[in-house]
């Protein structure tokens, strides 16, 4: 049996438990290659797609569409197309019945979000991957979002690196109370933070509106950055889809709140409703509702933004940056004026969500840049 390679539930994100096979990418029978898409595996948080670890022919869908499953459960078979039915079904059998008596795919409890005092801000964060030996990444959310969004992102990284998510200030558990909502606020309490946990020079990885801060961090103490991957991102001035902010920012119900959140995706049906009632509980703690419109009221005027950094930005010299933009944004159209010497790379049939949408393809391009 060792020609015989089992495909099993994968763990999307730290908390992930389950999950159920949406929809099968590759039929039975197809030769798959690493990197295909096997199958869009739905979440509570979101549907993804899996892309297959190994290459061969996949034998058999073990895991039937919409079957909740937990991490870790046989969902395929990959071998020879010479490996014969009987050899399949037996492998089949042994590895159910292994897995029945382990009770599962048991695994630690994931790690817990921090909160930590920095200068004058209250921040939360989410650290993982102590130890390693890569350049510590920073990875710094959007308009509206908080850490989890980074649940298919933070795990891939921290298999090199050691990384921290944080709640910008108006978001998550991150302090609400706010003089200001401008982007020299939100760098400054992401600089203060770098200091409260003594961080050497990070790898920023900032998305939308969190790629301006990260910008601006940069550009304010460019010796507590390695390097910049900007995903969808604010600051280089351009239009802004004005109806997505206020919407977000106004919607008090799931209906209301859930066609404004399908303007985040190119394939809108990954929009489920545990990710709206999500949203919806964040906006109803203290202060939310009202640091999000301060922050909007800094940020953007009307369909327009008012931050332009890109002046300055061509300035950066030895910090290299790196964009990733997905062709269909509708909130942040790609075809912004980025400055000479940045690379950039578009991504076909996503949205402004690209770290959620192809998780994968943006987990590599993070890797690859920060080991260069």
């Amino acid at each position: 049996m060792s020609q015989i390679t089992p495909i099993t539930m994968p763990k999307f994100g730290l908390a992930m438990t389950e999950g159920k096979v949406a929809l099968w990418s590759k039929p039975e029978g197809a030769e798959i290659k690493v990197g295909d898409e096997l199958a869009d595996i739905e979440t509570t948080k979101i549907t993804n797609a899996y892309e297959s670890p190994v290459r061969g022919n996949l034998r058999r869908h073990v895991a039937p569409e919409g079957e909740d499953l937990p991490v870790g459960a046989l969902i395929a078979v990959v071998a020879d197309a010479g490996v014969p039915d009987a050899e399949i079904d037996a492998f089949i059998a042994q590895f159910q019945a292994s897995f029945a008596i382990k009770g599962g795919d048991v695994a630690a409890a994931p790690p817990e979000p921090k909160t930590m005092q920095a200068g004058a801000w209250t921040i939360r964060y989410l650290e993982t991957g102590e130890g390693q030996d890569g350049t510590p990444i920073l990875l710094i959310h959007g308009f509206g979002g908080d850490l989890n969004n980074w649940l298919f992102t933070q795990p891939a990284l921290s298999e090199r690196h050691r990384v921290i998510a944080i709640d910008l200030p108006g978001h998550g558990g991150s302090t609400k109370q706010m003089d200001s909502g401008d982007l020299s606020t939100l760098a400054g309490a992401v600089v203060s933070l770098m200091k409260a946990l003594d961080l050497p020079a990070c790898h920023l990885v900032g998305h939308s509106l969190g790629g301006a801060v990260a910008l601006q961090v940069a550009l304010d103490e460019p010796g507590r950055v390695a390097a910049v991957t900007l995903l969808a991102p604010a600051g280089m001035g351009g239009p802004i889809n004005h109806a997505f902010i206020q919407g977000f920012i106004t919607s008090g119900r799931h209906k209301q709140l859930q066609p404004v959140l399908e303007l985040l995706f190119a394939d809108p049906t990954l929009v489920s409703r545990d990710m709206a009632e999500e949203v919806l509980r964040f906006k109803r703690l203290d202060g939310a509702e009202q640091a999000l419109q301060r922050i909007a009221d800094a940020s953007f005027d009307g369909d327009r933004q008012r931050i332009s950094l890109r002046e300055q930005a061509a300035a950066l010299g030895a910090v290299p940056v790196q964009v990733i933009w997905g062709e269909k944004d509708q909130i942040l159209p790609p075809g912004a004026d980025l400055p000479g010497g940045w690379t950039l790379h578009t991504l076909p049939d996503t949205g402004h969500m690209p770290h959620m949408e192809r998780s994968a393809e943006v987990n590599r391009l993070i890797l690859d840049f920060t080991a260069g």
